[in-house]
């Protein structure tokens, strides 16, 4: 009987999936996960900033209330002791363009410039001290100022409120705009941090101020009276301390 031949070693299967394809697949696998872990982290930030921002506009409010509190005693005993009650200066003015650039001296340019006051109708928060009451004094024709309450600073910032990003007038949607540029260096990451910063004039109210893109505001309802007087004059010009925040009600 012939021996039988040699069995032929069997020809190796081709894979059922492309190669290339495993590849994709596995690729598509690892970036859907990191995805995911990554959505994950966020949500657990976002929820940990809102407990703490929560935390912090309850501290800010129980200052603001001691603060009124505080003066109403004052006010209160100095009345009880046939007294006058003379309340601190005040360390804020937000300060009103009023008028354009016709026959603008050049030292009054300058000061509009350095306000960054370039249009009609600009607002911006100024902290008050020798220099800047000086550099007030030199444009006030052009301008209108006064000292603005808690509600009138608020109401700028949640409803006027812009800031620089990129060199852009970005608006304030969320707490992170300024989180993410204020929080590392000026320990500012929430709207409530920036009006306790802005109205206190804390420490960083510079960064927070100069972070603010300067506000744009409506002609008030009703129109001005007359520019060109001063307002104890019966005109708009110059300033109306307390009384700029019935302005703002009319501009905002």
């Amino acid at each position: 009987m012939p021996a039988t031949a040699a069995k032929k070693p069997a020809a190796k299967k081709l894979p059922a999936v492309p190669e290339s394809k495993l590849k994709f697949g596995k690729k598509q696998i690892t970036k859907r996960v990191a995805e995911t872990k990554r959505r994950l982290k966020r949500a657990a930030v976002v929820a940990l900033r809102k407990k703490e921002n929560l935390v912090r506009a309850e501290k800010y409010q129980n200052e603001y209330i001691k603060a009124d509190q505080r003066e109403i005693k004052l006010r209160r005993l100095a009345k009880s002791r046939n007294q006058f009650y003379v309340p601190a200066e005040a360390k804020l003015a937000f300060v009103i363009r009023i008028r354009g650039i016709n026959k603008v001296a050049p030292k009054v340019r300058k000061v509009l410039q350095l306000f960054r006051l370039r249009q009609i109708n600009n607002g911006v928060f100024i902290k008050l001290n020798k220099a800047t009451i000086n550099m007030l004094r030199i444009a006030e024709p052009y301008i209108t100022w006064g000292y603005p309450n808690l509600k009138s600073v608020r109401e700028l910032i949640y409803k006027r409120g812009y800031v620089k990003h990129s060199r852009q007038r970005v608006p304030i949607t969320d707490n992170f705009v300024i989180e993410r540029k204020l929080r590392k260096a000026h320990n500012i990451q929430c709207v409530e941090d920036l009006v306790h910063e802005i109205f206190t004039v804390g420490p960083n109210f510079k960064y927070a101020s100069n972070f603010l893109w300067p506000f744009k505001l409506n002609t008030p309802t009703g129109g001005w009276r007359k520019k060109a007087n001063h307002y104890v004059n019966g005109g708009d010009f110059g300033n109306r301390e307390d009384k700029i925040n019935r302005l703002l009600r009319k501009m905002v």
